[in-house]
């Protein structure tokens, strides 16, 4: 009884770490679609706001606005700041339409290699899945992810065996906008 409680226990405290890991908000990428409402301004609500690819984009009154780096509820709050100047205490919404700035790629020994838009994360594994998996003649413990960094491009190892098995399962990662699966 007190090991069914005690894995009872352990699940929970997953299920917790895990959800707390998905709270974070998502961050705005080039490419991505934005919809901005004012309420009460109907002139000043678009469904189909780009974010360019220097990762800003333009609304009238606000002008531009760097959205690199920043959620929707960050960037709902600088355009109502700057919509102040011009609309007494506007409402203003932001929301995500289509993420497209989400892109990893998955490229060499894969069945069916590209890039792939990921709606908001994705691990190492499931990337090779929606790769179609991999050839015979892919080399499976050579694989690495090339990520950038501020310090530059790294080299992530991974090797799909020790992860299949269950071992060594932190090197299945998540996998952030840019990110290369390369499977030799």
């Amino acid at each position: 009884m007190d090991a069914m409680l005690n894995n009872l226990i352990r699940s929970l405290a997953a299920l917790a770490a895990l959800s707390v890991a998905h709270a974070d908000e998502y961050t705005v990428k080039a490419g991505d679609t934005l919809a901005i409402a004012v309420w009460k301004e109907p002139d000043l609500t678009s469904n189909a706001v780009l974010v360019r690819p220097d990762g800003a984009f333009s609304f009238p009154l606000v002008g531009q606005v760097d959205a690199r780096g920043k959620g929707v509820l960050e960037l709902q709050k600088l355009v109502t700041e700057r919509l102040r100047k011009y609309i007494s205490d506007p409402v203003v919404t932001v929301s995500v339409q289509e993420v497209k700035g989400n892109k990893v790629y998955v490229i060499g020994q894969v069945t069916k290699p590209g890039e792939f838009i990921v709606n908001p994360s994705v691990n190492v594994m499931q990337a090779l899945s929606m790769a179609g998996g991999t050839t015979p003649f892919a080399s499976l413990n050579n694989i690495i992810i090339l990520r950038r960094t501020p310090a530059g491009q790294v080299a992530l190892p991974f090797h799909y065996n020790d992860v299949v098995h269950g071992k060594e399962l932190q090197q299945n990662v998540e996998l952030q906008a840019g990110d290369v699966v390369v499977v030799p």
